[in-house]
């Protein structure tokens, strides 16, 4: 469920591997290791024989450990606020793994546990402080019937927070400006359906939050899966290979064999002149766009509209076009003034071409409307200096940063037992240093 539908995702959506799962395949090995021990606790008839355990309203000895009911709570020990991400697929693990194994037999027992969750796209603030956490997920009921399932649901619940609340920490340095989804080639292809739900997540939280206008842009069908989108893209420096470093002629390649849906994007840097390979491309592709209309062709001269340049320089190098001044490294990539530099001469292209006076204007308006995308190394943190100098970028390409798990965007969550229940009472019983926390927004789930 997302606080955005408030539906639940189906359980088919997550293609679990239940039969292991419920083996403790997943599972760190120690939560097997406690699970066979309270089931052997249980069958042995054994109650508690302890001489310093905690007070509780009861004689100790009447408390049957291997049966004990417990509450568990799950929170993330992210500074600040977190993006709640992972809920359905670990209720998912919850329904169909909770459970003990009778011989051969599993014997499921979801029904009996208490379970209270938040919504995929839910907010958490946290003060760093473990005594005052917001849990996301809560669960009463006999320990020994979930234990084994705790590494799996922390597992999804931080990877999902992760990717969600560093997408949306992204949007917000970027002021609303699209921030396209490009991590899948920097992990496993497991993760992309899981990965690309989180973003579209991010990017409908911040179109709640800050009334924007967004719409989700992944690179591949994987992180469409889930919620129904496809991957969008257009040329890579490969391609520009095949046509010996011609991006012109890569991007008419491109324009005349897919179709005008594609927005056509010319990646620019190949040859580290990002300005002129940017004014090239755009001259050819004009020139096909002015001969279609010319000949009545308007749905010709859609495959010609070029709707922007990419500039993805290496960190490494600097671009031609910005010449060093004071601190060579700071022009070093896809730097400011190369933004600038690639602005400018877009908005002057159709000023020397040679066209007809009818043309002049409509030239200059193509040349105006093609965006500036920017990619390569970009962090929240590199987007918030772009925005603060007002650097003239319309879409902002971002990898590897929204897997960021380091400082302050650390996402790992923990699960803790705080209460355990004695009779009818649920007693605290967290270890020191933590207590159980409240969130208003905890839902019981049937």
């Amino acid at each position: 469920m997302s606080v955005f539908d408030k539906k639940r995702l189906g359980d088919e959506v997550f293609k679990l591997d239940i039969e292991r799962m419920r083996l403790g395949w997943y599972s760190d090995k120690y939560f097997a290791n406690i699970s066979r021990m309270l089931a052997a606790l249980s069958a042995q008839g054994y109650t508690f024989a302890g001489s310093h355990g905690r007070p509780i309203p009861a004689p100790p000895s009447a408390v049957r450990t291997g049966d004990l009911h417990v509450e568990m709570q799950w929170f993330t020990r992210r500074p600040g606020r977190t993006l709640v991400v992972g809920v359905d697929k670990a209720l998912a693990i919850l329904r169909h793994g909770a459970g003990v194994w009778e011989g051969d037999r599993f014997a499921g027992t979801w029904d009996h546990l208490e379970v209270e969750a938040v919504q995929d796209g839910s907010l958490v603030q946290s003060d760093a402080d473990l005594l005052h956490v917001q849990p996301v997920l809560r669960v009463r009921g006999r320990y020994r019937d979930f234990a084994l399932l705790e590494t799996p649901t922390l597992g999804v619940l931080t990877r999902g927070s992760r990717v969600a609340t560093n997408v949306y920490e992204t949007l917000i340095a970027a002021r609303g400006k699209p921030v396209l989804f490009f991590p899948a080639r920097f992990d496993a292809h497991e993760v992309q359906a899981a990965d690309g739900y989180a973003y579209n997540l991010a990017v409908q939280r911040f179109n709640r939050d800050f009334a924007g206008r967004l719409g989700p842009f992944v690179s591949t069908d994987a992180q469409g899966d889930w919620w129904g989108g496809a991957g969008s893209g257009t040329v890579a420096h490969a391609a520009i290979a095949c046509f010996l470093g011609d991006t012109a002629e890569a991007m008419w390649a491109f324009a005349t064999t897919l179709p005008p849906e594609i927005p056509r994007i010319a990646l620019v840097d190949f040859n580290n002149d990002s300005v002129r390979d940017s004014l090239t491309t755009l001259e050819r592709m004009f020139r096909h766009y002015r001969e279609a209309i010319d000949a009545g062709d308007a749905a010709g001269a859609r495959r010609f509209v070029l709707f922007g340049v990419r500039l993805d320089t290496s960190s490494s190098i600097r671009d031609v076009n910005v010449p060093p001044v004071g601190d060579a490294s700071l022009d070093l990539g896809v730097s400011p003034r190369l933004v600038v530099a690639v602005r400018q001469a877009l908005d002057r292209a159709s000023e020397s071409w040679a066209i007809p006076d009818v043309w002049r204007e409509r030239a200059a308006e193509y040349c105006r409307s093609v965006k500036i995308v920017v990619s390569g190394g970009f962090t929240a943190e590199r987007i918030r200096h772009f925005e603060h100098l007002s650097v003239p970028v319309d879409i902002y390409a971002v990898g590897s940063a929204l897997f960021a798990n380091a400082g302050p965007t650390v996402t790992d969550y923990t699960a803790d037992v705080v209460r355990v229940r004695i009779g009818n009472d649920w007693c605290p019983m967290a270890k020191v240093g933590r207590a159980a926390g409240e969130n208003p927004e905890l839902e019981r789930v049937r």
